[in-house]
C-alpha cells in the first residue's frame, strides 16, 4: 500500500486511514459530517497527493493532449485548466481529468489515482503510435498535492503564498512560493465550493500542512470530499462512469470538443451522438428517511428494475438522502417519481436537477 509525504501526520493526528486507489488514505478526521460542515462553512484541507501528476513537455505536446483528450488544448492560453476527459476508441471513459497548462509547452495531467497507471500506459502507447515528441514524467511522490477548500480559503492562503490568490479566477494557475517552496496554485477543487489545489514539493508538503492548521483550516478526509462532491453534481470515476460509459450518457458531452480534426474516440462518440442515448444519469432525493448507496436497485412504480444508483449519500447540509444514477431517458424527466430499494424496502425518490447544492454568493 503507497502513503503519501503526510502518512504520518495523519496518524498523529488520529485519522482514520483505510485503503483507497491503492494507497493508504485518510477516510476521516472527528467526523465525515463535521468536517463536511467545515469546509461549506469556513475552510477545509484535504490531502489528495494520491492523485496521479503528469508532466507532459515537448514541441509536440500540444499537438499529443489535443489528440489525447476531449478538451480543445490548442484554445488553452498558459496559466488555464480545463475539465476533460480521455475516452478509448469506443467512445469510453477511460478517466476524466483535470489539465493544466503551465506555459507553450509544459502541462500537468491530473488522472484519478486509481487510474493512473492505465493512464501513464495510454499516453505511452499513443506517443509511439504517433511518433509524438513529448516527455511523459509521472511525478506523483515527487510533489505531493493540497486541496485547501471553502470559502475562507483565499484569505487563509493568502497569509502564505508570495502572490496574491484573489486575483487568480476560477481554472486559472501559476508559480508562486510558500517560504522557500516554489509551488503551483490552482483555483480548481472537487467540493463544489471555492477553493485552490497546491502542487508542492513534497520535503515541504508538512511543513506548509501545519502552516494551514495553524491559520484555522480544519483537516478533512476522503469521506467529506465525497459528500462535498456529490452534493455539487460531481461526478466520480469507477462510481458514476467507467470506461463503458460514454459521455452522453454521461452528461458531459459539453466537455467534448467535437470540432477538432481528431482526438481518440471521436468517431465513436459522433456516431453515438446522432443516435439517442438509451440511458441518462440523474440526480434524486429521497422523499423519506434513507441512506442511499452505490449498487442499490432503482425502481419504478411497478417495482421493476430500471435502474441503478452509482453514488449516494446524506447530505446533512440538505437535510436529505441524494444521489447520482442510471435510468432509462422516459425516467430522467425533472419531477418523476422513483423508488430505491434501500435493504428491502421500497424508498420513493425524485427526479431533480444537478447540482443539489451550489456556493453561496
Amino acid at each position: 500500500m503507497k502513503r503519501t509525504s503526510l502518512f504520518d501526520n495523519h496518524v498523529s493526528s488520529g485519522a482514520l486511514m483505510v485503503p483507497f486507489g491503492g494507497w493508504d488514505m485518510p477516510i476521516q478526521y472527528s467526523s465525515i459530517l463535521n468536517e463536511a460542515k467545515a469546509v461549506r462553512s469556513g475552510v477545509g484541507i484535504f490531502d489528495v497527493s494520491h492523485m496521479g501528476l503528469v508532466e507532459l513537455k515537448g514541441l509536440s505536446s500540444v499537438e499529443f493532449l489535443n489528440k489525447i483528450v476531449t478538451a480543445d488544448v490548442t484554445a488553452m492560453k498558459g496559466g488555464r485548466a480545463k475539465y476533460t476527459l480521455i475516452c478509448n476508441e469506443q467512445g469510453g471513459i477511460i478517466d476524466d481529468t483535470i489539465l493544466y497548462r503551465l506555459n507553450a509547452q509544459h502541462f500537468l495531467l491530473v488522472p484519478n489515482a486509481s487510474n493512473t497507471d492505465e493512464i501513464m500506459i495510454w499516453l505511452e502507447k499513443w506517443k509511439n503510435k504517433m511518433q509524438m515528441s513529448v516527455n511523459i514524467n509521472l511525478v506523483t511522490g515527487k510533489k505531493s498535492l493540497i486541496a485547501i477548500q471553502g470559502p475562507s480559503s483565499e484569505k487563509i492562503l493568502g497569509h502564505l503564498l508570495t502572490s496574491n490568490p484573489s486575483h487568480l479566477r476560477p481554472f486559472r494557475c501559476e508559480q508562486s512560493y510558500i517560504k522557500t517552496f516554489p509551488v503551483i496554485v490552482c483555483r480548481t477543487g472537487y467540493t463544489g465550493e471555492d477553493g485552490f489545489e497546491l502542487v508542492v514539493p513534497s520535503e515541504g508538503v508538512v511543513s506548509i500542512w501545519k502552516e494551514l492548521t495553524a491559520l484555522g483550516a480544519t483537516p478533512c478526509g476522503l469521506g467529506a470530499r465525497d459528500v462535498l462532491r456529490l452534493e455539487a453534481g460531481l461526478l466520480l470515476h469507477g462510481s458514476d462512469m467507467d470506461s463503458n460509459t460514454n459521455p452522453l450518457e454521461a452528461g458531459l458531452e459539453r466537455f467534448v470538443s467535437w470540432n477538432k480534426e481528431y482526438f481518440v474516440g471521436q468517431e465513436a462518440l459522433t456516431f453515438i451522438k446522432q443516435r439517442e442515448s438509451i440511458k441518462k444519469i440523474v440526480g434524486f432525493k429521497l422523499l423519506e428517511r434513507g441512506v442511499p448507496r452505490n449498487g442499490y436497485a432503482i425502481l419504478d412504480d411497478e417495482c421493476n428494475q430500471i435502474g441503478v444508483v452509482t453514488s449516494g449519500t446524506y447530505s446533512q447540509n440538505l437535510n436529505m438522502g441524494i444521489g447520482l444514477g442510471y435510468v432509462p431517458k422516459p425516467f430522467s424527466i425533472l419531477g418523476t417519481i422513483i423508488n430505491v430499494d434501500i435493504r428491502g424496502r421500497n424508498t420513493p425518490a425524485e427526479i431533480v436537477g444537478i447540482p443539489f447544492y451550489k456556493k453561496q454568493g
